[in-house]
């Protein structure tokens, strides 16, 4: 069951991450999002339908999710940026969220076009980051630690090939 819920392992939080290593996590929130159009833009309805395992999330809740969630890390990174006293994460009721009427049936393309304007704006806002802006950070309520932007910037990457992922294993495409 572990191997369903967490197919490419429970994220790693590191102290530091290297210039390299952020420009790996730059370079796949740069990518992902045409990677998830190619995965899903041409599923029937009947596959969208498809979950990771039993009780889990459909495909297209999954699509929708990213596109939130994503834009959540964006809007984090740019209130951390722009407010000094952003001390806590803004958080949001993910499964609440996941059960939305839009979640449920809307369109998959809705959230590949937000996804991809996010995340090449998240790509730019990232790479323009200062040394002490990376450092700026906040207190995450859910997860009791503090994030610093590098932090975030690896949970984000992550996050997003996390349920790529579960699309996969839904899909068949992964073992």
């Amino acid at each position: 069951m572990e191997h369903l819920k967490f197919p490419i392992g429970p994220f790693q939080l590191k102290e530091n991450y290297t210039d390299e290593e952020l420009q790996k996590c730059v370079e796949i929130i740069r990518a992902s999002p045409a990677t998830y159009r190619r995965l899903v833009q041409d599923l029937s309805e009947e596959e969208l339908l498809k979950t990771y395992r039993e009780g889990s999330w459909t495909i297209r809740q999954l699509v929708h999710h990213v596109a939130d969630i994503q834009l959540l890390h964006y809007f984090r990174m740019k209130k951390a940026m722009t407010e000094p006293d952003y001390a806590e994460a803004t958080l949001i009721d993910m499964g609440g969220w996941a059960h939305t009427a839009d979640s449920v049936s809307a369109p998959v393309e809705d959230s590949l076009l937000l996804f991809e304007g996010v995340h090449q704006r998240y790509a730019y806002l990232i790479e323009s980051l200062t040394p002490e802006q990376l450092e700026l950070s906040y207190f995450h309520p859910v997860r009791n630690i503090y994030f610093n932007q590098k932090q975030a910037i690896a949970i984000s990457a992550w996050h997003v090939q996390h349920h790529l992922a579960h699309i996969e294993l839904a899909l068949g495409l992964r073992v």
